[in-house]
């Protein structure tokens, strides 16, 4: 690895170290190097991750995709608590603590990208392309609130089986992305509840100081709903 690499590796162990404390985060046991190695010993999770389940299943049920969404926000919450913005959350990234289990125990990983939100000053591109937020697109500055943008995706995906934004050509992908051009298809939004698609758009907000925040999005209907007003929503 180059030294820029060895840096990029010390900046993760120390965003680990000070995140893992939370049942919401991979916990991070140990780190050590030699001459030519690093060794990060990781907590273990036996359930794989998120996308792996999600293409197995097409898509989650209403009330496993609501708990799974609030375990991330619980620990989304607990992030920018502490300062920090993850910006590559994507199903890839969202493990899951047992085989038979598809929404609790979800473990938020890879905290490559992580860093300092800098009063909302970061300027760096990153993160999967048909996960970001308009305003990394555009390269502007942005704070945490990227975050609950690549939740909105997620949540879309996880509930609709398909991703809200696609398309082979890059800058095209990206149009979509800056204007918000997705659509809940009648075909597989139909029994969704109008608080789960409430919630979705309150997400992909294109103005960042309009996106709903964490803690928000723990109190909107849909997450605080009981199953039984959830079963009532879905009929609305």
């Amino acid at each position: 690895m180059k030294p820029k690499d060895d840096e990029a590796v010390y900046k993760e162990i120390n965003v680990m170290r000070e995140l893992s404390s939370h049942s919401g985060v991979i916990k991070l046991y140990h780190f050590f190097e030699n001459v030519n190695t690093f060794h990060m010993v990781l907590e273990l999770a036996k359930g794989g991750d998120v996308f792996s389940r999600l293409s197995k299943r097409s898509f989650y049920p209403e009330n496993d995709a609501r708990k799974l969404a609030r375990n991330l926000l619980t620990t989304i919450e607990f992030i920018h608590s502490k300062g920090y913005v993850h910006r590559d959350l994507k199903p890839e990234n969202l493990l899951l603590e047992t085989l038979n289990e598809d929404s609790n125990g979800l473990k938020i990983a890879d905290f490559g990208f992580a860093r300092k939100d800098n009063g909302g000053a970061l300027k760096t591109r990153c993160g999967t392309p048909s996960f970001v937020a308009p305003e990394i697109c555009v390269g502007v500055p942005y704070d945490k609130s990227v975050d609950m943008w690549s939740c909105g995706v997620i949540l879309f995906l996880l509930l609709g089986g398909y991703p809200p934004f696609q398309d082979k050509d890059m800058m095209k992908l990206f149009r979509k992305i800056r204007a918000a051009d997705y659509s809940f298809l009648e075909k597989y939004w139909d029994p969704v509840s109008t608080p789960a698609k409430q919630l979705i758009v309150r997400m992909l907000t294109v103005d960042p100081s309009k996106r709903i925040t964490a803690g928000e999005a723990l109190k909107s209907k849909w997450i605080s709903a009981s199953e039984e007003d959830l079963d009532t929503a879905t009929n609305v």
